[in-house]
């Protein structure tokens, strides 16, 4: 049985908490078919930098806890292949480790790099924790590519927001005549909030101790982006004003510096930070692609003896 037989599968969703399903519900799913793939992403805020404040220990989060349920769906699935994605401070995690060792000693073949999504065809840094697995042999994270796509490669073809049919190209972050006049001061092109005269600098950013520098940043043209996250329609939380226009980034612009499908159809009738956060703590489709891509490769070069 190859992976090809998975196109005659339908496919079938279960909207619950992981952590209440049921996992004869996903076998009768499965019909008695073997499981090729397990991809998990559990939430990583208590694994993030900005939460650790660079520190080697996680955060207190109940939902660190949620990478031992991934872990109770290998157990109780035993998929042939299987790949989990976070920040790469997952990997100082105890719980993570166990999981690595217990994984080995099920006959999983494993590997965990920290790569990033730059090297993928994704225009902007982003680096990622991914570990994959195999019950069928040897396999590695995805390799990168060496051609970079940048800011200009994937936003400066489109209309600006007034000119644009699109309603997620429409949306624009409004601000006071006060925070206007600092954006339309900040150099075009990469410029930031140092750059402002004195007295346009905000008083909280007046201690040099204090803050992130990127806030209120342009995006260069000619480079890649800086990470997108769940606030990239805000400018007070990175570098997310357009490279030359007096104004933050829209959704459109922010989903394809994540590599999106400028056709990819997100909720227009949802609050702009719901947008912002579907957009921002999605991991990057490119990205994606590449991995799914070398786990097929591998499923369709390796003989399949489930069991």
């Amino acid at each position: 049985m190859r992976c090809e037989s998975l196109l005659s599968t339908p496919p079938s969703l279960i909207e619950q908490d992981i952590r209440t399903i049921d996992i004869s519900e996903v076998k009768r799913t499965l019909g008695g078919a073997p499981l090729h793939l397990l991809a998990g992403c559990p939430p990583c805020q208590g694994f993030s930098s900005v939460r650790k404040l660079n520190k080697k220990a996680s955060v207190r989060d109940p939902r660190n806890q949620l990478v031992v349920e991934y872990f109770r769906f290998v157990e109780e699935l035993k998929p042939l292949t299987l790949m989990m994605e976070n920040v790469p401070g997952l990997a100082d995690y105890y719980l993570f480790k166990q999981i690595v060792k217990k994984l080995k000693a099920m006959g999983y073949w494993i590997d965990v790099q920290v790569v990033n999504v730059k090297n993928y065809g994704v225009p902007q840094s982003r680096r990622r924790l991914v570990m994959v697995g195999s019950r069928l042999g040897a396999i590695s994270v995805a390799e990168g590519f060496e051609v970079e796509t940048t800011v200009r490669d994937a936003i400066s073809h489109l209309p600006t927001p007034e000119d644009s049919t699109d309603p997620i190209h429409k949306i624009v972050a409004k601000h006071s005549d006060a925070i206007k006049k600092r954006i339309s001061l900040t150099p075009k092109d990469g410029g930031s909030r140092k750059d402002l005269p004195a007295e346009y600098t905000l008083d909280c950013h007046k201690d040099e101790k204090i803050g992130f520098n990127d806030v209120y940043g342009r995006l260069r043209w000619d480079t890649i982006s800086t990470t997108i996250t769940g606030g990239c329609l805000n400018p007070s939380k990175g570098r997310f004003l357009h490279p030359e226009q007096n104004r933050a980034i829209t959704p459109r612009e922010a989903a394809l510096l994540q590599s999106f499908p400028e056709d990819y159809v997100f909720p227009a009738d949802v609050r702009k930070q719901s947008l912002a956060l579907m957009i921002g703590n999605a991991l990057p489709p490119a990205f994606s692609f590449a991995q799914s891509a070398n786990i097929a490769s591998h499923l369709s070069g390796t003989e399949q003896i489930p069991g």
